[in-house]
């Protein structure tokens, strides 16, 4: 080694440091110095420039040339603190020659430094294994990317099902499953049945063009007059459920409805036509039943509503169980369009 052309170490070991015998730096392979290119390396002592990690009883020169031939662990002392592998060998007239290399630590040094193919030993299998953890990484976005666009696909496919298309508002099914929700999570909430007054004769007279035009205003109707923790379904035709989470209180209830009804009964613009439909709207409460059922609930909701349309139309009407049990006999009891109840 002591023989060795400079240029010969630099092209066969790119990353090796020949010391004399004091431990400062007389050459430097181009690797090496590229990793501190505002500081000549040459000059230095080798324990400035790196801090001994393993063995762990090594503290200065004299303990280094005792290792020599064994694996050496070290670490720049300055930033960026890049661990590295190493092996040191005495020269006969005095002096050693260090071989460093990167080790585990070679995807940070690519990160850190500008290195490139050239700054490897031609035999170092640095360059493959780095090819290797480039493709294992743009495998790994590949995949990424893919099970992003599979979430995003399942999430539209979940939403689509769950949607009604003609008006955007839930379905039968979401409804089924956010009712079951509430039930099960022993939240009290009502469920309003809502049906659309006089809308046969809209689909039959002006076609079904303006019965959309009716259903997509009637929607809108139904949104304004719910907040974001409601829900607002498309279960039939013409017909509609709404849950009103945490609201069971009778006054407010019959507010909604009378405000519903007055919204859905504006006339609808359709090719140069006024298309007009009133609503019927029966109403339960889940703190009524003990315990709820969502069966009996639209059951009851519903016999609520053909109470409505038998008074007349365009009105609303609470259903309440006669008894505490689930199978006690259902009372309607009606409310006049102005709330007040006919003796």
């Amino acid at each position: 080694m002591q023989n060795c052309p400079t240029d010969m170490l630099d092209l066969l070991c790119p990353m090796h440091a020949l010391l004399d015998a004091s431990g400062r730096m007389i050459h430097v392979g181009p690797t090496l110095q590229k990793l501190r290119p505002d500081a000549p390396l040459v000059g230095r002592r080798f324990l400035e420039l790196v801090e001994l990690l393993r063995p762990r009883d090594l503290h200065d020169v004299a303990d280094l040339w005792q290792a020599a031939g064994i694996k050496l662990r070290l670490r720049l002392r300055d930033q960026p603190r890049t661990s590295l592998s190493g092996v040191l060998w005495p020269q006969p007239g005095g002096g050693a020659v260090v071989n460093l290399s990167f080790g585990i630590s070679i995807v940070e040094a690519v990160r850190d430094y500008p290195l490139s193919n050239a700054d490897f030993a031609p035999t170092d299998l640095a360059v493959e294994m780095l090819f290797l953890v480039e493709a294992k990484s743009a495998a790994m976005e590949a995949l990424r990317q893919m099970s992003l666009r599979f979430h995003g696909a399942r999430i539209v496919a979940e939403e689509q099902a769950m949607t009604d298309p003609a008006t955007g508002l839930r379905n039968r099914r979401a409804l089924d499953y956010i009712l079951g929700q509430l039930i099960e999570g022993e939240q009290d909430f009502s469920l309003m049945h809502v049906d659309l007054d006089h809308f046969k004769q809209v689909n039959d007279r002006h076609g079904h063009a303006a019965g959309d035009a009716v259903l997509k205003q009637v929607a809108r109707a139904m949104i304004a007059e719910t907040r974001e923790v409601d829900t607002v379904a498309r279960v039939g035709g013409d017909e509609f459920v709404l849950l009103f989470h945490r609201l069971c209180d009778r006054d407010r209830l019959s507010d909604i409805a009378r405000r519903l009804i007055a919204r859905i009964e504006q006339p609808v613009a359709h090719d140069d036509i006024l298309c007009r439909v009133s609503a019927s709207v029966g109403i339960t409460l889940s703190t009524a039943y003990h315990p709820p059922r969502a069966e009996q609930m639209l059951a009851d909701a519903d016999s609520a509503l053909y109470a409505a349309k038998r008074g007349g139309r365009a009105q609303h009407r609470f259903h309440r169980p006669a008894g505490n049990g689930a199978g006690a006999v259902a009372v309607v009891h009606d409310l006049g369009p102005d709330g007040s109840r006919p003796g």
